[in-house]
Order: structure tokens, then sequence, then C-alpha cells
């Protein structure tokens, strides 16, 4: 039984579409929001529990990442602009995808040298803000749930109060889960963004609205909230394998979808409250849901062991060292 904090946290996505910007970025508080609860309620009995105790927190800070975009901050900006996105089309270079953020970005300046060289044009957005950091926010976000996880069990375990760990837990929870949800948009890991790019055989809008037309005021239309998604999401996955694979491989899958959301905009099912199109979405809202339940259980579970590594990544005698980012890869 959940406490009824949860019914305060759910409350959240009710209000959201009276306090969301124009220019609000991903799914919107709504849909951010309902991943998060939906996640949080799926949860298996032996996994973090705990967070349904914080949902109003979770729910509350689903959308910060985009609130850290502002040009009015704009080394946030710099910073964070990248995390929300992974444009697949303009990475097929990589192979395999650095299995760190810093690597990716000097093979990414590579490749736009290289580029350039021959077409100025190409070249572009042929960089970080133009093909996105999304695997390494979430893998790096990952990271910190570990660790947090790791000291709520140490004070646990010592009888001692875990309110504060908690928190900062569900706040490393929230900030996760916004990628998370992000990825789970098509729309974020596509270089067809906004509009579509390139040779236009079906004539897809090129206006750069079609990307607030879904996640926006489709979602707000159809008044998404936790309960849709509830019913649609997974049996629970304990994700034994690579971690960055399994978000490399879960970004991949939703990029297969891109071309359904311009289908649908054509046809004008985004007007409409289109019930194949209201289907849709709370699939793809449902996929982000069990990939956030999923990755919270695996970090629950990988808290247990002990956080010391065989070495220290950043000795040059360390396996794989890299000296050109000082570290072994991940």
């Amino acid at each position: 039984m959940l406490k009824p904090i949860c019914a305060l946290a759910k409350s959240l996505w009710f209000v959201a579409p009276f306090v969301v910007p124009a220019t609000a970025h991903a799914w919107g508080e709504r849909g951010h929001s309902a991943i998060d609860i939906a996640a949080i309620e799926a949860l298996p009995e032996d996994g973090p529990v705990f967070l349904r105790d914080n949902l109003a927190t979770i729910a509350g800070a689903s959308t910060a990442p985009d609130k850290w975009r502002g040009s009015s901050e704009p080394f946030s900006k710099i910073a964070e602009d990248p995390n929300h996105t992974w444009f697949i089309e303009r990475l097929r270079f990589l192979d395999p995808v650095p299995r760190s953020r810093y690597a990716f970005v000097l093979a990414l300046y590579r490749e736009h040298q290289a580029v350039a060289a021959e077409d100025p044009k190409a070249a572009e957005r042929l960089n970080v803000r133009w093909t996105g950091t999304m695997p390494y926010a979430i893998a790096e976000g990952y990271g910190r749930i570990v660790s947090a996880m790791r000291e709520y069990r140490r004070l646990r375990d010592a009888g001692q109060d875990t309110g504060r760990i908690e928190q900062t837990i569900a706040f490393y929870t929230a900030w996760m889960g916004h990628y998370v949800g992000d990825a789970a948009n098509p729309m974020h890991v596509s270089i067809h963004c906004e509009g579509w790019v390139g040779p236009n055989p079906n004539g897809y809008a090129t206006d750069g609205e079609v990307h607030g037309r879904f996640e926006s005021q489709f979602v707000d239309a159809i008044g998404l909230t936790p309960e849709n998604l509830s019913g649609r999401i997974s049996a629970p996955s304990r994700q034994n394998g690579d971690l960055f694979d399994a978000v490399l491989d879960y970004i991949a899958e939703s990029n297969s979808h891109v071309e359904a959301i311009f289908r649908f905009d054509k046809n004008g099912a985004l007007h409409n409250r289109d019930e194949e199109a209201r289907e849709y979405t709370y699939d793809r809202a449902a996929f982000g849901a069990g990939m956030l339940r999923d990755l919270l259980y695996r970090a629950w579970l990988e808290s247990a062991a002990q956080g010391n590594g065989p070495h220290r990544p950043q000795d040059p005698d360390a396996p794989g060292y890299d000296p050109e980012t000082g570290t072994a890869p991940a």
C-alpha cells in the first residue's frame, strides 16, 4: 500500500498543463512525471521501494534538467543541452561507441574536422550540440544512484536515519529519469528532432513544430496519467548484461519509431486526440517507464556489492588507460 504522499505526487501531473511554458522541452511535466510515477509503482517488492515514499519529490523534479537549459544560464545550458538527445543518423561512424563522454567528444571532433575539410556545410551540425550525449547522461546518472543506494544501505544497516539519502536518491532518480523519458520519445534520438531533414518523398512536416505537437500538445490533450501506463509496462528485468550496451539498444529501438510520429502529424492525428495516436503515445511512455524501473532495480541490486573497483582508472598503468582523456574507459 502506498502512503498518502503518492496521491500528492499523482496530483502534480494533473496541474502540469497549466504551468508548463510554451517553450517546454521533452514530454513536459505531465509526461515526465507520469513516466516516473509509473516506473516507481512498477518496482518489484525486493527493489528500492522506499522511493514510493518520495514520489512527490521525483515527480516534482522530473523536468528539472530542462530548466537548466535557459539562455540566461549559459554555462549550464552549454553543458546540459546535449544530454537530451542522441541523433543516431549522425553517429553511424562510431564503431564502437566510446565508453567515455570525453573520448566520444574527441572522436566526434576528429570526424567533424575530416568532414569539414571536404564539405563544410555537412559538418555544421556534426558537433556535440547537434549529436547529443544522452547515453552518457543516463549511464552517469545510474552511477550516482548506485553510489547513493550503497550509502542508504550503510545507514539502514547501522540503524541510522535514511531520510536525507532517500531524498538524494529521489532527486537522482528524477534527474536520470528525465533522460530515460526523453529517449523513449523518438524525436529525441533522431536528426528529424524538430522536422524532417533531407529527402522528403512522403511530404512530412519541416516547420520545426512537430516535436512539440506530439510530446507536449498531444500529451496534454489526451490527459496522459500514470494509470495509462501501468498495464503496458513489461515485466521487470534484471538486465544482467552490459549497462551501456543496454542503454544504446534502448535508444536504437526508439529511433526505429521516428517516422510513425511524422505519419500521425501528417494525417492530422495529433490534432484530434486520435485513438491510434493515443495508444501509440501510451506505449512509448510505458516503454520509458519500464526502462527506468529496470535501471532502478538493477542499481539497487548492484548497490549491495562493495563499491571499490580492482584498479584506479586514472592511473597511467591501468588496463585500457587513455592518455587523451586521462582515464581508462568504463
